[in-house]
């Protein structure tokens, strides 16, 4: 554990555990109920961009999903797959759909504002996939440019916070079953940690099935990267041998693609299918879970920085904004004829 992470670290449990106490004292009050990990976000947003964060916590704020990876982990206790035995097939077949034709869309936007074919492919990769990380992996496969990197994720932040906020109260309003929102959220919320926080504002349920969706989505991250690999490498043959040359340099690697947490979430979801934990047990892993997530939940405030997206300009802005209701608009369709 590296030291310059620490205060950090102190920080997003110090906003978690604020949020949780707030949350707590306005459901108390009658009020109408605020989730905790909403607040995390608000109150993390808010304190970076009045600039109450200094730079010393900056190190550690930046790793907020590795508290995020464990609790999805630990709340994979809550997940028995006999109540998904009946919807499996159709769940995946919405999972695909809204995948495959998003993806296309997305990139035809892209390339319609004349955006570089890599930034339209990151964006696209970015949207239907998983957020900022499958970026991250797609971007030296195609040989994108660095600032082209930074204005997808950038995007992708941005309109996956808004995503955080907003689609929850808005499926509240328009009355959406718990199993509804989960299946939405985990198909058309762009990274794991907005997914993941979307759900669980909506309800425990919704974020279980949330959480257990978008996992089996990031398991198509490394198929996909693949295949732009190799689209990759023979677009650039076709350009002449020097391109083919420097594609040699950028080989694929399927271990970093792949998301190897999920298997401690698929674990910890198959013992408790298989009954090994007992109520208490779960109840505990669960509330310790949902409070990792918390923590994450305050990272994503915390990195939140408004005025960094003055530097990604309108046209990806735009083709995020688009991708975005393009990829809700699908699931919600399938979701509609399907589930």
């Amino acid at each position: 554990m590296k030291r310059e992470f620490i205060p950090g670290w102190i920080l997003m449990t110090v906003v978690a555990a604020v949020s949780l106490i707030l949350s707590n004292q306005i459901t108390a009050g009658g009020k109408h109920p605020l989730e905790a990990t909403a607040l995390a976000v608000v109150l993390g947003v808010l304190a970076r961009n009045l600039k109450l964060v200094p730079a010393a916590f900056h190190a550690g704020i930046k790793t907020f999903e590795k508290f995020l990876i464990w609790g999805v982990i630990l709340i994979g206790a809550t997940l028995n797959f006999k109540d998904f035995r009946s919807q499996g097939p159709q769940m995946l077949t919405i999972i695909l759909g809204t995948m495959l034709v998003s993806y296309l869309v997305i990139y035809a936007l892209g390339r319609l504002f004349k955006l570089p074919w890599t930034l339209a492919t990151l964006l696209a990769v970015g949207t239907t996939i998983c957020g900022g990380s499958a970026i991250a992996v797609t971007a030296p496969l195609i040989k994108a440019k660095e600032e082209e990197t930074s204005y997808a994720i950038g995007t992708i932040t941005l309109w996956g916070l808004a995503a955080i906020l907003l689609y929850p109260k808005i499926a509240q309003l328009l009355g959406a079953t718990d199993i509804q929102f989960g299946v939405f959220a985990g198909t058309a919320i762009h990274s794991t940690p907005q997914v993941v926080g979307a759900g669980f504002i909506f309800s425990d349920l919704a974020g279980k099935t949330a959480t257990a969706i978008k996992l089996v989505r990031n398991c198509f991250m490394a198929p996909l990267a693949f295949v732009i690999a190799a689209w990759y490498a023979k677009k650039s043959l076709g350009a002449g041998p020097q391109s083919a040359s420097q594609t040699g340099s950028r080989k694929f690697n399927a271990a970093k693609a792949f998301p190897w947490f999920l298997f401690g979430y698929f674990v910890m979801a198959g013992l408790n299918t298989a009954g090994y934990f007992s109520k208490i047990g779960i109840d505990g892993l669960t509330w310790f879970g949902r409070f990792l997530i918390t923590i994450a939940m305050a990272g994503i405030g915390l990195n939140t920085v408004f005025s960094a997206f003055k530097k990604v300009g309108l046209k990806p802005l735009v083709v995020g904004l688009l991708g975005a209701l393009v990829v809700a608009g699908v699931s919600i369709a399938l979701i509609a004829l399907i589930l």
